[in-house]
């Protein structure tokens, strides 16, 4: 565990030193955000936020390598995660500079997706009554759905200061927890690849938040947001399709099919938001891509909430969903039912205070 902490201490530090540097080069190759009509930001503010998390990544892989315990994690999965975000990363650029349209960005979605195939690294099998060993073409659809999923989700939820990097950060502490004790309780050595991750991921996301907060200095742009969601389904998909149906056990079943519920409860805020857009604008006869201003924070803002309140409310709610779930893998059901009724109402009463005082 020491390891892990140096790991997302040393990303969190590289993060935060290196935005500035990127902000500046961003203001100077034009990467900046203008004001839209839909836009909160009243102020033109730089993107690429993506690229400082990628070099922080880069420069932490490169001084935590030869760590005993992290440095088993380094293997063909690691590498084939690292091509991939390099790849997500430059697409990210090349839209918060020239605004690429939504099939130019999707279609580079799929190919990022198909980087981490080309890696071995994909949904195997799936928990249905019992388990279900995929066919090679099957599973590699359903990983490429679910990456493309995931990126669009955490981008789709970057429209308030602050608010994408925290909640990815709370999702990456809950994997990072699940992963980790998986392979430290259950003993599956593939979950070393996730831990890693998602260390380096919580770690960018805390270091970049305080550039990132209201009143944000630097947005994340899709070089970030995409990059985020990239990292967290990599980890889920690299858990899920590593781990051995074999090695399932009656006492172990619990925690060895959880992988694929745990990116869905971890992002359960953004994919709410993601399908409640979709549905909205194809209902309205718009594209599912078409820009709007009826996200979840601006209904959050639209009832009176402040910026910062809005996305405090919605860190809350993914804590609340993400957190139970993970105690589920590794403790008795009403333990989990116990965290869950507790977390949702500190955040309901945190909530109701907010409106009081504003």
């Amino acid at each position: 565990m020491r390891e892990y902490l140096v790991t997302l201490l040393i990303s969190a530090a590289l993060c935060y030193l290196i935005t500035p540097f990127v902000r500046s080069q961003a203001i100077k190759f034009g990467a900046v955000a203008a004001i839209r009509g839909r836009d909160i930001h009243t102020t033109p503010t730089a993107r690429w936020g993506g690229v400082a998390m990628w070099i922080a990544m880069a420069l932490t892989f490169l001084i935590v390598n030869h760590l005993p315990l992290v440095g088993k994690s380094f293997g063909h999965e690691a590498e084939g995660i690292f091509v991939a975000a390099t790849a997500i990363v430059l697409l990210g650029m090349a839209d918060d500079r020239f605004q690429l349209d939504a099939l130019t960005k999707l279609a580079g979605q799929v190919f990022v997706a198909s980087i981490l195939l080309l890696y071995g690294i994909q949904i195997l099998w799936l928990p249905i009554n019992g388990v279900i060993t995929l066919p090679p073409s099957i599973g590699q659809l359903i990983t490429v759905l679910v990456v493309v999923v995931t990126i669009n989700a955490v981008n789709f939820i970057d429209g308030l200061d602050g608010l994408a990097a925290g909640i990815v950060a709370i999702a990456g502490i809950a994997f990072f927890a699940f992963a980790y004790l998986l392979a430290v309780d259950y003993g599956f050595s593939r979950a070393g690849a996730p831990s890693l991750i998602t260390a380096v991921l919580v770690g960018i996301c805390i270091g970049f938040l305080p550039h990132n907060a209201h009143p944000a200095r630097i947005f994340m742009g899709d070089s970030g947001s995409m990059l985020l969601g990239l990292l967290l389904a990599s980890a889920a998909v690299t858990l899920t399709g590593q781990v051995d149906p074999n090695a399932i056990s009656a006492e172990s079943s619990g925690p060895t099919l959880l992988p694929l519920l745990l990116p869905f409860a971890v992002l359960a805020i953004p994919l709410a938001d993601l399908l409640l857009a979709v549905s909205r604008r194809v209902k309205a006869g718009k594209s599912p891509f078409a820009p709007d201003n009826e996200h979840l924070h601006h209904r959050l803002l639209n009832a009176g909430h402040s910026q910062l309140r809005s996305a405090s409310i919605l860190y809350l709610w993914t804590a609340t969903i993400a957190f139970p779930v993970t105690v589920l893998a590794f403790a008795p059901w009403w333990v989990a039912l116990f965290t869950l009724i507790l977390l949702a109402s500190i955040t309901l009463a945190i909530s109701r205070k907010s409106m009081v005082h504003e």
